[in-house]
């Protein structure tokens, strides 16, 4: 008996180690301000602004990728408030549209809302990153579920903007997307 309350405290040991190190050094576990330094600075008028093209894909609960897609974005700004349209082209031949309505603070905080968002999102934008948090509302083909996503933005020397989200559900991770976005000149 007492062999198996040390593998249970064992156990239990390694599972709060685990939930540490995701807190502490995972993806979680980054803040806006460790990037405060990093050049180019980030200014979200600036490099989500005119037309953009974006490339990426999803990549499942089990680290595979569950879909490729591109897109068409088209974003303006009026001083702090800006729209960005974005068109979806999947790899399943699924379409799909949103329209961000962005609004900026000057102490680089972000407000973001759309259609398919569950109340507002929020982050803040710091050096050559920028994060926000949201509830999204999938498609009802897609199963119709509310997932809580990250999305962190950094923008690379040349301009272009790699974005990592995850997607989780219960505090579980169901989804991962990287994709990039550069401007495209006119």
């Amino acid at each position: 008996m007492e062999a198996v309350l040390w593998m249970l405290f064992g156990a239990l040991v390694m599972l709060g180690l685990v939930l540490l190190r995701a807190r502490l050094a995972g993806f979680a576990a980054q803040r806006p301000e460790d990037y405060a330094g990093a050049e180019p600075c980030l200014d979200l008028r600036e490099h989500l602004r005119g037309p953009i093209k974006c490339e990426g894909v999803i990549y499942g609960p089990l680290g595979r990728v569950a879909s490729r897609f591109d897109a068409d974005f088209e974003a303006e700004w009026q001083g702090n408030r800006g729209v960005m349209r974005e068109h979806f082209r999947y790899d399943s031949g699924r379409e799909q549209d949103r329209e961000w309505q962005l609004t900026l603070g000057n102490d680089g905080s972000i407000r973001a809302e759309a259609e398919d968002l569950v109340g507002t999102g929020t982050g803040h934008q710091s050096g050559a990153a920028a994060r926000l948090h949201y509830r999204i509302r999938l498609p009802r083909e897609a199963g119709g579920h509310v997932l809580s996503v990250t999305d962190w933005m950094y923008l690379t020397p040349g301009g272009v903007i790699v974005n990592r989200s995850q997607f989780r559900k219960f505090g579980i991770k169901v989804a991962e997307l990287v994709a990039t976005m550069r401007r495209v000149e006119a």
